[in-house]
């Protein structure tokens, strides 16, 4: 099995450059948005691609918020995906990328404008490093055909989508830099708000929802004063590194440096980096840490401005949008972390000295909650602590934060092992694993294409397709009406601040209790004391 293939795509989630199939293919009635009319392909659903929500980001725009989309005359043809925006290759195969790359593109069912069927906004993963919407996965016909209006979009990665540098805050009216990604995630909800009802969504009813670096975007929404109102539900799918200590832009935060000396080191002159090229931008940024979170050296960071402070602290003192939420993981998300951040820990002796380089005085809590009796057992206990550490903690966290703001708080596990876990020995399911049963055809796995994980489709049984119908017609539901239940479908019990109740997906669908408590507990005090100590620090 090529694991160098599979660590490539855990981390960038990037596929083959496919189109998405749409019933028909004939050209439709355009139609009217903001900037121009557009027309797409479809007769059942009509299929949208590649429509500009922003100017291209590229020259005096390159590192800067998202301005307005330019007019056009006539009719723009939407019938292709925007390239993708430029990413490191890493030895795969990509579809186009330019920095003129903040698209988005809309599935819908409706046949006039102003029916005012609700929204769902597909935000793609990638660890913040790539991805791009028009993977085949993330192709939106079955919740259109489910009676959604289905959105998705790209947005800036990597060191050109969240660069903090000292010159870049100096010239922002708000003094700030970096997450430009998550400013132009804001400004293509923006875009939808005004222009959505042309293809017969609903502003007023928008659900964003997202896997990965896609669900870690969702909760950094969720606390982001600049995205209040955009949306009214939110889907988190495995977010990773939520909860996690972050990075401040000017501020030493949780031992680490500030995220602005660290875009110093990429060039003192900002003048000359934009003048570089997408791709010697990208050259020249670091290559991953494992040290930081999803393992990226450019991600979200607080910024004071779009994050305004700790995540963490803005879920736990309730300044939170108060949205109905669904939030859960896999139960095999450290097989993936195990590659991705490259771990080298294969024996008894580096088990101990990786549990005390993360938990410090702790790390003898963690080796009994965590065991390995043998080196045979190394790998299986770094995997489980990259599982809760990196996905369960933060997402467990969260629901109970938000269970005290909302009875339409839903919380699920994901645990079956698909042909793709199966094929990397994990006993559960891998981080990614769920994406295609979310979207209603487990087949299309974002790793269908990867070399050594292909699977064909006859793999996956009955018990793979019913799940995966399950579980595409609890997020349509939810996003029609904020709740997940509905005739025929499981009964799924809000959580509760005094018990937290999940659903469990898997070879059965059963409602569970005290998921992981001990680990979690542990993690939650260990993490809290951090988050104690930097506060001590910055007063």
């Amino acid at each position: 099995m090529r694991f160098a293939s599979y660590i490539t795509n855990a981390v960038v989630l990037v596929l083959s450059c496919l189109t998405s199939s749409v019933a028909g293919g004939l050209a439709t009635e355009p139609v009217k948005t903001e900037s121009g009319r557009v027309s797409g392909a479809g007769t059942d659903v009509r299929v949208f691609k590649g429509i500009p929500y922003a100017a291209a980001p590229a020259g005096d725009l390159r590192w800067r918020p998202p301005q307005a989309p330019p007019r056009w005359d006539g009719i723009r043809d939407a019938k292709e995906f925007g390239p993708a925006c430029p990413q490191p290759t890493l030895g795969m195969k990509l579809p186009k990328q330019g920095e003129d790359c903040l698209t988005l593109n809309v599935w819908t069912p409706a046949r006039k404008p102003g029916e005012k069927l609700p929204v769902i906004v597909s935000i793609h993963g990638g660890g913040y490093l790539a991805g791009w919407s028009g993977l085949p996965a993330y192709d939106g016909d079955t919740f259109a055909r489910r009676g959604l209006v289905f959105v998705s979009m790209n947005y800036r990665l990597g060191a050109l989508g969240f660069l903090a540098h000292p010159g870049l805050s100096k010239e922002s009216p708000e003094h700030s830099s970096g997450n430009y990604g998550l400013q132009d995630q804001i400004a293509a909800l923006r875009w939808i708000r005004r222009n959505i009802a042309a293809f017969g969504g609903d502003p007023a009813r928008v659900t964003i929802f997202g896997e990965s670096a896609g669900g870690t975007s969702v909760g950094l929404l969720l606390v982001s004063p600049l995205a209040k109102g955009l949306f009214q539900r939110a889907i988190m799918e495995s977010p990773a590194s939520m909860y996690l200590p972050i990075s401040h832009r000017s501020e030493t935060w949780y031992g680490r440096p500030p995220a602005e000396r660290m875009g110093e080191q990429m060039a003192d002159d900002i003048a000359a980096l934009r003048a570089l090229s997408a791709d010697d931008v990208i050259k020249r940024s670091p290559a991953p840490d494992p040290t930081l979170p999803n393992g990226s050296a450019y991600q979200p960071i607080v910024d004071g401005w779009v994050v305004p402070d700790d995540p963490a602290v803005l879920f736990e003192s309730g300044q939170a949008h108060r949205v109905a939420m669904i939030a859960g993981t896999n139960s095999d998300e450290g097989v993936a972390f195990t590659l991705i951040l490259r771990t080298k820990t294969r024996t008894l002796a580096d088990y101990r000295d990786y549990l005390k380089s993360r938990f410090g005085e702790s790390a003898g809590t963690a080796s009994e909650l965590y065991p390995a009796n043998s080196d045979g057992q190394v790998r299986q206990a770094v995997s489980r602590i990259l599982t809760d550490v990196m996905c369960l903690y933060g997402t467990r966290s969260m629901v109970a934060a938000m269970s005290h703001a909302s009875k339409k708080v839903y919380w699920y596990y994901f645990t079956r092992s698909d042909p793709v876990s199966r094929k990397l020995g994990a006993a559960g399911a891998i981080h990614g694993a769920d994406v295609g049963y979310v979207f209603g055809d487990p087949a299309k796995s974002l790793f269908a294409d990867t070399p050594g994980l292909a699977v064909a489709a006859s793999a996956y049984d009955e018990t793979d397709r019913a799940l995966a119908h399950a579980m595409n017609a609890a997020w349509v539901q939810f996003a029609k009406t904020g709740n997940p239940n509905g005739a025929g479908l499981p009964s799924w019990p809000p959580a509760a601040p005094n018990d937290l109740q999940y659903l469990e997906y898997g070879d059965k669908i059963q409602v569970g209790r005290g998921l992981r408590d001990k680990s979690l507990q542990f993690l939650d005090e260990y993490f809290g004391r951090l988050r104690s100590e930097r506060a001590q620090t910055v007063r």
